[in-house]
């Protein structure tokens, strides 16, 4: 199997040991994005806009391996309330249109730089 490692300046750079994806022949695998504007590397407020860059910067990474959106799998959340659960469906629409991807989404303790959302995908690669 070759994997190519996927990094594009479009999202942030990874700020730990990690590639922003990882790419096999038909699939690709993203690291979870947040909401870090990728040419200053600080965390976008309030949530909603946090929120958005954190999909923008998803985008990012899916294109710069030749994927899309719509070629989006599963998606993976993290909040780190679930009362944002209702504000990030909505903006995930923005992004996504039916049929949506498979999804989990789950409260956590603490994100990274004290983010309030995370984004991870699994894409198919065409």
């Amino acid at each position: 199997m070759t994997t190519r490692i996927i990094s594009t300046d479009k999202a942030p750079a990874a700020i730990g040991p990690y590639s922003q994806a990882v790419a096999d022949a038909h699939t690709l695998y993203c690291s979870g994005q947040i909401g870090l504007n990728p040419v200053t590397g600080e965390l976008i407020e309030p949530f909603e806009a946090q929120a958005h860059q954190a999909f923008s910067n998803l985008k990012a990474v899916i294109e710069a391996a030749g994927g899309k959106l719509e070629n989006v799998m599963k998606l993976t959340i993290f909040l780190a309330s679930m009362d944002d659960f209702p504000v990030v469906n909505d903006i995930m629409c923005k992004y996504f249109a039916a049929p949506y991807p498979a999804r989990s989404c789950f409260a956590v303790a603490a994100l990274p730089k004290g983010a309030r959302v995370e984004v991870e995908a699994i894409v198919h690669l065409a």
